[in-house]
């Protein structure tokens, strides 16, 4: 006999309304109160009916995650943290991916009755400030964004400071000695803020240490995966003067470029040294090791599921632009040692 919200307040000596308010999360519970209740619902294996409290709150308990890829490792992390924040605050998350279709995004955001399964959406856009102001009219639901982009303030939004990242990065490089230094990641063809601004904070370190933009150095990837890294390094490394630093827009492109450094028989750092970005698990236990830039993942989820649930419970209240902290991990593939 599967058991009630009765069954579990008459085990708890407690009201049905006290015994809600302990599944729905409500914080003023005595820790007293809520430990009779909990052991309640362990006791009769009780198992809160979500249709019957969506019925109830109008809220269905679930919010919505939507990034472009969720293969790509940096993605797959972050949505890891932010189910982990979510249970936290009794969430459940389900996941889609726009596979960098800006016609897929809008179906995403706009869905119309597909909004209903969700009490708000975090979502990692490709699209521009204009396009998302368009679809500003159909939203219905509590929305945070996250990623490098400038909504001027019209939404939650929580990223990191992406100019200055790269410029660290490159800085980083450049401080261990390095002058020829190639950055791979650009997407001229294409209006996106990530490889605009990582792209900007790169020329931003070479004009303070008072290096020119070689532009034969700086060079394109159609999407930020191995295959990219590799036929931009291999690239690079055909040039009269190569390289003899890379700076990767994503730590998957510097794996690429890390093998494409080893199959032109050359050595990383000693002849090439290369970072990268995301601090993705792969590049730290790669040989060699890899520097990245890290974004702090575990902040980014806490700070989007703590704003996401504020705008759930309260719709008007201003917008919030949240910063990410970043470090630079000097590992192996930038050590000045070797060189």
């Amino acid at each position: 006999m599967v058991a009630t919200l009765r069954d579990v307040a008459t085990r708890a000596k407690v009201s049905v309304r006290t015994v809600s308010n302990v599944v729905s999360g409500y914080e003023h519970v005595s820790p007293q109160m809520r430990a009779r209740v909990e052991k309640a619902i362990a006791d009769l294996d009780y198992r809160p009916n979500p249709v019957a409290r969506t019925l109830r709150t109008g809220r269905t308990g679930v919010l919505g995650l939507v990034v472009p890829e969720i293969d790509v490792p940096y993605f797959a992390e972050l949505a890891r943290e932010i189910i982990h924040a979510a249970a936290a605050v009794g969430y459940r998350v389900m996941i889609d991916q726009t596979g960098h279709d800006h016609e897929r995004e809008r179906e995403l955001l706009t869905g119309g009755d597909r909004n209903m399964l969700f009490d708000g959406v975090l979502f990692s856009p490709l699209v521009t400030r204009e396009e998302l102001l368009e679809m500003q009219g159909s939203r219905t639901m509590p929305l945070v964004l996250l990623g490098e982009h400038d909504f001027d303030g019209r939404y939650d939004h929580v990223a990191i400071d992406n100019v200055q990242a790269a410029h660290d990065a490159t800085a980083h490089l450049l401080a261990g000695g390095r002058r020829r230094i190639a950055a791979i990641g650009a997407q001229p063809q294409e209006n996106y803020a990530t490889p605009q601004q990582r792209t900007a904070g790169y020329q931003r370190a070479l004009e303070a240490a008072g290096l020119p933009l070689v532009e034969e150095y700086l060079r394109p990837a159609v999407h930020y995966r191995r295959a990219d890294g590799y036929a931009a390094a291999r690239e690079l490394l055909a040039l009269p003067e190569p390289p003899d630093a890379i700076f990767c827009y994503s730590d998957l492109l510097a794996m690429g470029a890390l093998r494409a450094v080893f199959d032109a028989g050359l050595r990383v750092p000693q002849d090439v040294a290369i970072i990268g970005v995301d601090d993705i698990e792969e590049g730290r236990f790669s040989r060699p090791s890899l520097s990245t830039v890290s974004l702090d993942t575990p902040f980014i989820a806490s700070q989007a599921v703590a704003r996401v649930t504020a705008r759930i419970a309260d719709p008007d209240a201003p917008a919030v632009e949240i910063t990410a902290p970043h470090q630079v991990l000097a590992r192996e593939s930038t050590a000045t040692s070797a060189k």
